[in-house]
């Protein structure tokens, strides 16, 4: 359950700057206020107003004179959720209690890692539990843990267990991806595959691996029917081996994870015979996939799923496709409950040209608020809650300016997303610098390497654990207490005319 007060609690916290401040003034040029203007503020608050908060009233009896009724919000409804992939990897363990204590102060809801290469590194073993080079001891004598198979790809049981005790959501992610350098294990490549097949699958993609997508120039002439007939036993292993893991890993886990991304990144290979029920494979732009593998996993899932689950569909797609997908996929019954959607700021350059009010409108990325609710408007049109899954807002720089930078960015976008109708929650990838996959950012963290905290943890800080909790003190009439507050539990505390105190739980839906 989120704790009151936030994991830090320095004497003199950097202030953030708003719109209207003269620090804020300083380091955003005004063209980037131009955007992000007085009616847009206005318009978000309103919208939090409306979509984040609800009426609620409590009926306390008789209490003692001159006491108010207290109302302390204790935990949110709206998910502020964050990656755990580096449990216990950071070098010393004052900084792994650091990482460790965020999820219950400041995120609710942890992301864990199920990439399939990592987490099944041979057939049938899977690393739910913690080995030697799980530990903390392992880890803080590693002197260049980059290089180190499990970096970012901790076991998973004992991020489960700690979220568990602690009260904070797990999400898993992902059980289905298409990535041969992220996802598929090299076992699966050859495992049980006759000669012939691996030879075929060679001569199809050039390389394996080391990139998302490569293939030779025969695979985009071929056709589904064409190829399938050259990896039979291989789109069937796979197949076989997807539903096993689906199996293993949700009945593993049961209800101590509540969301999954079952379905990551694959809006991109539309058409590509991705939602066609009659053709015999997929030709996915990552290489070949088993038929209709989407629609199938989602049918698979579903069979463990329950009410305290959610399952979830992902994408950093922001074009005509996703929703187009989407849309295929419902109407054809695919259980689909929430609808993740991807922000990524890799670039300084990028916040760089934020800062400097360049309006990068119509840009691959969502950046701006007119796009940003157009194009959540037609997510929410399906009327199934959608969420940024993974948001990565990069420092402008080293130093201060580009912190504050990160910061002011961060602000103004977590205010947006938190106002849209059907948002349902957003989760910030990489927590620390310099912990991010090979080729991201070094300095996209909430903290710097050695955990001390940068102006966007303030930011968010203020908006999570402050401005967005209510917390009042009300006199009752008639008996009972009424008020308007941010969706989520609270505990209301009051003494009554023979002095007994009173506490109870309440939520507010």
């Amino acid at each position: 359950m989120l704790a009151a007060a936030p994991v830090y609690s320095f004497a003199q916290a950097p202030a953030v700057p708003s719109k209207g401040s003269e620090d804020a003034a300083g380091v955003m040029a005004p063209g980037y206020w131009a955007i992000w203007n007085d009616a847009e503020q206005a318009k978000m608050d309103a919208d939090i107003d409306a979509y984040r908060k609800a009426d609620a009233s409590f009926k306390v009896g008789a209490v003692k004179n001159g006491t108010k009724v207290k109302i302390e919000q204790i935990s949110s409804e709206f998910v502020f959720g964050a990656s755990a992939f580096n449990w216990n990897q950071l070098g010393t363990y004052e900084a792994n209690a650091r990482y460790r204590e965020l999820f219950g102060t400041l995120f609710n809801r942890a992301t864990v890692p199920f990439y399939w290469k990592d987490f099944e590194p041979n057939p049938g073993y899977r690393r739910f539990e913690a080995g030697i080079a799980d530990t903390e001891e392992f880890w803080n004598t590693v002197t260049n843990p980059y290089f180190q198979p499990h970096w970012r790809r901790p076991a998973v049981d004992p991020i489960v267990d700690w979220c568990t005790e602690h009260g904070v959501a797990v999400h898993g992610h992902p059980l289905v991806w298409c990535s041969r350098k992220w996802q598929y294990p090299r076992w699966l490549l050859s495992e049980g595959i006759p000669e012939s097949e691996r030879r075929a699958l060679d001569s199809l993609e050039i390389v394996l691996f080391k990139t998302s997508s490569m293939h030779a120039p025969s695979y985009d002439k071929m056709t589904e029917e064409e190829i399938a007939k050259l990896l039979p036993t291989y789109l069937a292993q796979q197949e076989k081996q997807t539903y096993e893991r689906i199996r293993s890993i949700m009945t593993h886990y049961g209800d101590r994870i509540g969301s999954w991304d079952v379905v990551n990144e694959s809006s991109r290979d539309l058409p590509h015979g991705l939602l066609d029920p009659s053709l015999p494979m997929c030709k996915s732009e990552y290489g070949p996939m088993f038929a209709d593998y989407v629609w199938r996993s989602f049918n698979e899932a579903a069979k463990y799923d329950t009410d305290a689950k959610l399952l979830n569909i992902n994408d950093y797609e922001i074009g005509e496709k996703y929703p187009q997908m989407i849309e295929g996929l419902l109407a054809r019954g695919a259980k689909i409950e929430v609808i993740g959607s991807q922000m990524h700021l890799f670039d300084p350059q990028q916040c760089a040209d934020i800062a400097a009010g360049k309006s990068l409108r119509n840009a691959w990325k969502l950046l701006e608020p007119a796009e940003v609710r157009e194009f959540f408007g037609k997510l929410g049109s399906f009327s199934i809650p959608t969420c940024l899954s993974e948001i990565t807002i990069t420092s402008a720089g080293e130093g201060e300016r580009g912190e504050m930078i990160q910061a002011i960015i961060a602000r103004n976008l977590y205010r947006l997303w938190f106002s849209l109708p059907s948002m349902m929650g957003i989760t910030w990838w990489n927590i620390v610098d310099n912990c991010g996959a090979a080729g991201e950012p070094n300095i996209s963290g909430l903290f710097r390497r050695d955990m001390t905290p940068k102006i966007a943890y303030y930011a968010l800080d203020q908006l999570i654990n402050h401005e967005w909790r209510t917390n009042l003190e009300l006199a009752p009439k008639g008996g009972k207490i009424a008020w308007r507050g941010f969706r989520g539990t609270y505990r209301i505390s009051w003494t009554d005319t023979r002095g007994r105190e009173h506490s109870e739980s309440f939520k507010l839906n």
